[in-house]
Order: structure tokens, then C-alpha cells, then sequence
């Protein structure tokens, strides 16, 4: 069986999901809301259970009003027996209760951000002092939920060595790393005289990402950035930015490969748990320019497939782009770096340690789980 948080936004969560689908194509998946207008359709083929949340008004469009019931949903799930649970979790999805005798791993993008890392999160989604007031007494609540659920695991795996501590200091637990797939082989290097003059960025326009950084950067150094992508806050976005800043709104696959492969860098500004962007970007022969903190210590080795910026601030990215372009980077270096991030390794390791831990759990061993 698979489990998944909640199938209302498409991301590097749910390309992982994808992949896990593929190597299970038979296993229900069971989440809390499923809505098929905002995932690919390809999704509408698969047999998808949800909660009862998704059965609530407006709840698919504005699932944050809700969180405080999702773990009840989670926890009154009901599957049929089986020998293994796989939940995909950066927030509720291992709370799930597995059937007598299922052994459960969870794969964690991370522990729920929200409740685990709050200051940060009501500081960059700009919240109103009222809902600060609220969140604070619930997210205590929530945290302690969380913490509750943990028995329900007997295998944890992290994402990136900074879930993995994170998983560590909130709950108390080891885990497994093993980094997500990335479609490597669909990006390649452009010829040297395809090259571009401008610095690329692309995510979800959202706070969060810190756009807002890089757009006063290269309005400072009068230097073209390129962004693709859609989101709430491009409206702001746009108000920030210079003549020499151009968005693009969403983007094909296609013209995504393209804009990577020309570009002179991908930037970077957010703290992300990984970060695939920061791996397709060296898949297609470029280095990048990415905050330091986060998935980067695994995605980008400094000064050899990008440049680390070391403050989430104007200035130290101003410093950052500046240090970049006295550097030289070898396209065919990044590519093979790249490449061990592929979606073959992922599932070796995936499949190596689920067939290592279903043996352990069948012949009896006692297991000290993680």
C-alpha cells in the first residue's frame, strides 16, 4: 500500500510518488484529498482512496484550514491486510496506522515544516498577527500528535542528509538517506556557442522560494534573470523587478530543458529539503548558484558544480554571482555529478532496502528499528 499527504499540488513530492506508483502499479494509493483538475492526467488512471476530508467543501482548494483535523483522517484509514505500507510524508501521511502484521517505512521529504520549524514559517508567509496567536497553541498540539504517531514506523528514510537530522532532533529517530529520482537523462548540454547571457530561476512563486532576494540582486548588478514559473505572489514579484528581470509564467518540459541547458546559471535562494531543480539544472551542463543550507551540502560541490550563498540576503548573493563569474565549470563534470541522482539509483536502493527489511521482518529477527 502507498500513502501520500494529499493530492491537490504537483511537486517533487509527487514525483517521487510517481516513481513509487511505477514500481507498485497494483497498490492502492491512500491519501486525504485527491483533486485530478490540479495533477496530471495520468493520475485519473490510478486507484486513489482518500479521507473523508476530501468529501468537505472547499477543502481540495484550501487544504492549510484543515490541518488540524488531517491527522484524525489519517489515522482512521482503513486498509486491507498487507506486508508492507510505503507512506510518501512531509507532514501526515506517516501517522497512518498500518494493518496488524504490515511493516511501515516512511519515505520523509521532511517532518512537517509548519509545527517543527515555525518562527520560519510564519515569517515567510507574512501571516497576520491574529493567525500567529492562533497557530502557535495548535501547532504545540500538533507537534505533540506528530511525536505520538512515531511507534506507527519501523523504518524511516530522509530524503537528504538534512531531513535526516532533522528527523533526528524532532523525533528522536535514525534514518535511512536515500536521494529522490531525478529524471536525469532528459536534460542535456547545450553547444558552447548556444549559450545565453542570462542567470535562471524556476519554482512555485511563493514566499517561501525568496524571489524577492534575487530579483533586488540583479536589479543591483543590472545583470538578466529569467523566471519561470506561476504562483501568488508574482504580482509582488513583478512590482520588485528591474528592466533586466523577465518572467515567463509556466513553462513546458521541453522549454524547462532548454532555459536550463543556455542559462549561465540556475539561483537558487530557498532552503529546500533537496532540491531537483538544483540537480536538472547540472543534468543539463550548467552550474549553480544556490543558498546554503538544506539539501545543497548533497546536490552542489562548491566550486566544482556551483557557488553556495552563504546568507539568505541581497548582499551575499550579490557576493555569490560575483565570485561565480571568476570561476570555470566543466559541462561533462556536472553531467556525471548529476547523473548519480538518477532515477535507477533510486530504485536499487529503494528496492534493496525494503527487500532487507521485509526479510529481516519474515524470518523473525528481533529488529531494532530506526
Amino acid at each position: 500500500m502507498l500513502v501520500h499527504d494529499y493530492l491537490n499540488q504537483h511537486g517533487g513530492a509527487e514525483r517521487v510518488l510517481e516513481v513509487l506508483h511505477d514500481l507498485a502499479p497494483e497498490a492502492p494509493i491512500y491519501t486525504s484529498i485527491y483533486d485530478p483538475t490540479h495533477m496530471p492526467g495520468q493520475y485519473r488512471a490510478w486507484d486513489i482512496r482518500t479521507s473523508w476530508i476530501d468529501r468537505v467543501p472547499g477543502t481540495r482548494r484550501a487544504h492549510q484550514r484543515a490541518l488540524p483535523v488531517f491527522p484524525l483522517a489519517f489515522e482512521r484509514l482503513r486498509m486491507p491486510h498487507c506486508e508492507l505500507v510505503l507512506s510518501s510524508s512531509s507532514a501526515f501521511a506517516k501517522m497512518v496506522a498500518p494493518p496488524p502484521g504490515a511493516t511501515h517505512i516512511s519515505y520523509v521529504h521532511s517532518p512537517m515544516r509548519f509545527a517543527w520549524d515555525l518562527d520560519n514559517y510564519i515569517e515567510r508567509e507574512r501571516l497576520p498577527t491574529a493567525a500567529r496567536r492562533v497557530l502557535r497553541p495548535a501547532m504545540a498540539l500538533l507537534r505533540q500528535r506528530d511525536c505520538a504517531t512515531l511507534p506507527r514506523v519501523h523504518r524511516f528514510v530522509a530524503n537528504s542528509t538534512a531531513v535526516r537530522n532533522r528527523i533526528r532532533a524532532f523525533w528522536h529517530r535514525d534514518a535511512d538517506v536515500i536521494f529522490p529520482p531525478v529524471d536525469v537523462e532528459q536534460f542535456s548540454p547545450a553547444p558552447a556557442e548556444a549559450l545565453g547571457d542570462y542567470y535562471f530561476m524556476v519554482s512555485r512563486l511563493v514566499p517561501y522560494k525568496r524571489f524577492d532576494l534575487a530579483i533586488e540582486a540583479f536589479n543591483a548588478l543590472e545583470l538578466p534573470l529569467v523566471i519561470a514559473g506561476a504562483g501568488r505572489d508574482r504580482q509582488r514579484l513583478e512590482a520588485l523587478a528591474g528592466p533586466s528581470i523577465r518572467f515567463l509564467g509556466r513553462v513546458s518540459d521541453a522549454r524547462l530543458r532548454e532555459l536550463y541547458a543556455r542559462c549561465r546559471a540556475a539561483v537558487f535562494m530557498s532552503e529546500d529539503d533537496f532540491g531537483i531543480a538544483q540537480v536538472e539544472a547540472q543534468a543539463a551542463g550548467r552550474p549553480v548558484i544556490a543558498y546554503a543550507a538544506g539539501g545543497v551540502f548533497d546536490t552542489v560541490v562548491p566550486e566544482r558544480t556551483g557557488v553556495y550563498v552563504e546568507q539568505q540576503t541581497v548582499e551575499s548573493l550579490i557576493a555569490a554571482v560575483r565570485r561565480f563569474e571568476r570561476l570555470c565549470f566543466a559541462p561533462d563534470y556536472l553531467v556525471a555529478h548529476a547523473r548519480s541522482f538518477s532515477r535507477e539509483r533510486f530504485e536499487r536502493e529503494l528496492a534493496a532496502l525494503v527487500r532487507d527489511t521485509l526479510d529481516a521482518r519474515r524470518s523473525g529477527e528481533r529488529m531494532t528499528w530506526n
